[in-house]
């Protein structure tokens, strides 16, 4: 199991939302350093999020997440935010981004998707965020009214392998993670699955090892390692 920190990007800072709300936003410094202090400490993965392209609806961090890239090379990073299309998603692979995550887009724009899925298929990931068991969109500001189940067995269908499963209801509240929604997305499809939203303890990876799925692919953190109550060091030994 994978442990993914989390720098989620606004305003050129690296913060974290209280369920998704811009209005809520925590800063905990600079995103180039907190990427460095993580895979100083062993990160091998970096979950970065354009939160200021989610709520545009385009890419707005590019040179940002270059410098990023750059400044961990050792380090792999997986990005969402606002990609709408295949010359963005190309942009971000070339900016040395190892894996793009569409979210969006694969409710209002499924042909993209299975266009970017068919042209690079190991460096696509999807973001189901959910609140209720409805997909959100648009920076998790409005209801898809579409079951994440459903979107999941569509993205399938398209190609899709890896999803990023997020219980906004959880996220950035500390509450634990979905795990029943989790397993359920495992066990509904034959999709790898990466868990996100409500981490907040070694419990909480506890129980998540404990479904004991050969897809579990990992974990994203955030909240609970910029306040300390997870160590990233612990984290990662735990998950092996």
């Amino acid at each position: 199991m994978k442990i993914y920190p989390a720098i989620d990007i606004l305003d050129g800072k690296a913060v974290r939302l209280r369920r998704g709300r811009r209005a809520e936003a925590t800063v905990y410094g600079d995103p180039l350093e907190m990427a460095t202090k993580w895979v100083s400490k062993g990160a091998e993965w970096l979950h970065a999020v354009d939160l200021d392209g989610a709520f545009l609806g385009r890419l707005k961090n590019l040179d940002l997440l270059r410098e990023m890239a750059a400044a961990v090379p050792l380090a792999k990073i997986q990005v969402g935010g606002g990609i709408r299309s295949i010359a963005v998603v190309e942009s971000l692979l070339d900016a040395g981004i190892q894996r793009v995550v569409l979210g969006t887009a694969a409710v209002e724009d499924p042909a993209f998707v299975k266009q970017a899925l068919k042209e690079q298929p190991h460096n696509i990931a999807v973001g189901i965020d959910a609140l209720d068991g409805n997909v959100q969109v648009a920076g998790w500001t409005e209801n898809s009214h579409i079951r994440a189940i459903t979107l999941a067995k569509r993205l399938q269908e398209l190609g899709a392998r890896v999803v990023i499963y997020t219980d906004i209801s959880r996220d950035g509240v500390l509450a634990g993670p979905n795990i029943e929604a989790t397993k359920e997305m495992l066990e509904s499809t034959d999709l790898s699955v990466i868990a996100s939203g409500g981490v907040s303890s070694i419990a909480d990876l506890r129980h998540l090892a404990e479904l004991d799925h050969s897809r579990l692919d990992g974990v994203i953190i955030g909240k609970a390692l910029y306040e300390g109550l997870i160590g990233i060091e612990e984290a990662l030994a735990h998950a092996r």
